[in-house]
C-alpha cells in the first residue's frame, strides 16, 4: 500500500537526518523551485529525475550535465542523492547553479535502496511530480528520449521502463525488464527450460515499436507515475543493495499496476558489472539475502522448491572462490539465514568485515536484478 504525504515526510526526515540536528544532510530544497516553474511541463506533465551516487564523480558529471541540458518543459527537476561521497562530489554539486537541481547529502552510504527511497520520498514532497524518473549515476537518457516520453501515449500505464544499452551498443543484460516467472504455467515452464532467458525480454523486443507489458524492471530508465507510487509505496530502504527495484516493481504489478516496456525510450548505462567480472566478495551477502526475499514474494508456495534449486548453485559458486572460499561460505550462510528470516538489520560494516581481508563497502549503486 502506498504511503501518504505525512508518512513520506517522516521517512525522508528520519532517513536523511536521524539526529535531527541538520548535520546529516544538505538540501537545496523548496526555495530552488520557484513558483513559476511549477507550471512548466510537457505532454506527460512534470517529470522529476532521481539519481543516486557514491564516489563516482566522473560518471555523475556526465549524467547530471546530460539531464540539465534537457529543456525544463521535459525535465522539471533533478534530485541527486549523494550517499556520503568523499571524492569531491559535494563541492561539485554545490557549484552548479541550475534552479532545477535539488541535492540531498547523506552522511553515510545508505546503498542504492536507501538512496532511491529517500530521493523518491523527497521528490514527492518537494517537486510535485507527475512522473519520477530513476537512474544510477552512471546511466543517462539518450538524446531525444525525454522528448519521446512526453510525446508517447501513456494511457493505461502506471510505470514505463526504457530500453537500456551499454555504451558499446549492446543490450545491458542487468537492466532487461522481466515477466514474473511464477505468473502462470507457461512462463514457469519457459523459466524451467531456459533459465533467465525464459522470463526476461529477449532482444527482439528491443527492436519493436509497440510497448510490451512486463511485471518487473530495474531502476535504470524507469518512469514511475503518481499512481504507481500510491499503489506500491516507496522501495524498501533497508535492502541496501540488489533486488530493491525488482521487489518494488513486482509489488506494483501485484497491486494492479501496469508496467510497459517502451523500446523507443533509450538509455545508456556505462556500468562496470558487465563482461563476466566477478563481483566483490562483500556484495554476495546482499545479493543472496535479497534474492531469497524476492523469491519468497514471487514464488509463494513454491518458495521451498526454488531454494532447493538455487542454494546448491550458490554454494558451488562460493566454493569456486579461490583464496576466499571460507569467507564466501561464511557470508553465504549469513545471507541465507537472514534471507529466510526476512532480516535486513545486519550492519553493513559487519558484512564488510565478514569478507576476506576485512574489505570495505565502497559503493552500492549499480542496478542489478535480483533474479539469478
Amino acid at each position: 500500500m502506498g504511503r501518504n504525504l505525512s508518512e513520506t515526510r517522516l521517512i525522508a526526515r528520519i532517513f536523511l537526518n536521524p539526529a535531527g540536528d541538520g548535520r546529516a544532510m544538505n538540501m537545496r530544497a523548496f526555495s530552488a523551485l520557484r513558483p513559476e516553474s511549477a507550471c512548466i511541463s510537457g505532454g506527460a506533465g512534470r517529470v522529476v529525475a532521481v539519481v543516486v551516487t557514491h564516489d563516482r564523480l566522473e560518471q555523475l558529471r556526465c549524467t547530471v550535465t546530460s539531464l540539465l541540458r534537457t529543456p525544463p518543459a521535459q525535465l522539471a527537476a533533478l534530485v541527486v542523492v549523494d550517499n556520503g561521497s568523499t571524492d569531491g562530489t559535494e563541492a561539485w554539486l554545490a557549484g552548479l547553479r541550475d534552479p532545477r537541481l535539488q541535492v540531498l547529502r547523506c552522511a553515510q552510504n545508505r546503498g542504492g535502496a536507501g538512496g532511491f527511497a529517500a530521493g523518491i520520498a523527497y521528490a514527492q514532497q518537494a517537486c510535485a511530480p507527475d512522473w519520477v524518473l530513476v537512474m544510477d549515476d552512471d546511466a543517462r537518457p539518450c538524446p531525444g528520449t525525454l522528448a519521446a516520453f512526453h510525446a508517447a501515449d501513456l494511457g493505461g500505464w502506471d510505470a514505463v521502463a526504457g530500453a537500456v544499452y551499454l555504451p558499446q551498443g549492446g543490450v545491458c543484460e542487468m537492466n532487461r525488464p522481466s515477466h514474473d516467472p511464477f505468473r502462470d504455467w507457461r512462463v514457469a515452464l519457459a523459466t524451467a527450460l531456459r533459465g533467465r532467458a525464459g522470463f526476461h525480454l529477449d532482444t527482439r523486443h528491443y527492436g519493436g515499436t509497440a510497448p510490451v507489458r512486463v511485471d518487473a524492471a530495474s531502476y535504470v530508465g524507469l518512469f514511475l507515475s503518481r499512481r504507481a507510487l500510491r499503489l506500491a509505496g516507496l522501495p524498501d530502504a533497508s535492502l541496501f543493495l540488489y533486488a530493491d527495484d525488482m521487489l518494488h516493481t513486482l509489488r506494483l504489478t501485484r497491486a494492479g499496476g501496469r508496467i510497459g516496456f517502451f523500446p523507443a525510450l533509450r538509455f545508456e548505462h556505462a556500468c562496470e558489472g558487465e563482461g563476466g567480472r566477478v563481483p566483490p566478495l562483500w556484495k554476495l551477502y546482499f545479493r543472496y539475502r535479497n534474492s531469497l526475499m524476492l523469491y519468497r514474494v514471487a514464488a509463494g508456495r513454491l518458495f521451498g522448491l526454488v531454494c532447493l534449486v538455487v542454494l546448491p548453485v550458490w554454494t558451488l559458486r562460493a566454493l569456486r572462490r579461490r583464496g576466499q572460499r571460507a569467507a564466501a561460505l561464511r557470508l553465504l550462510a549469513g545471507a541465507v539465514m537472514d534471507g529466510l528470516q526476512g532480516r535486513t538489520d545486519r550492519a553493513v560494516a559487519r558484512v564488510g568485515r565478514g569478507a576476506a581481508g576485512g574489505s570495505q563497502v565502497p559503493e552500492a549503486s549499480h542496478r542489478r536484478s535480483g533474479w539469478t
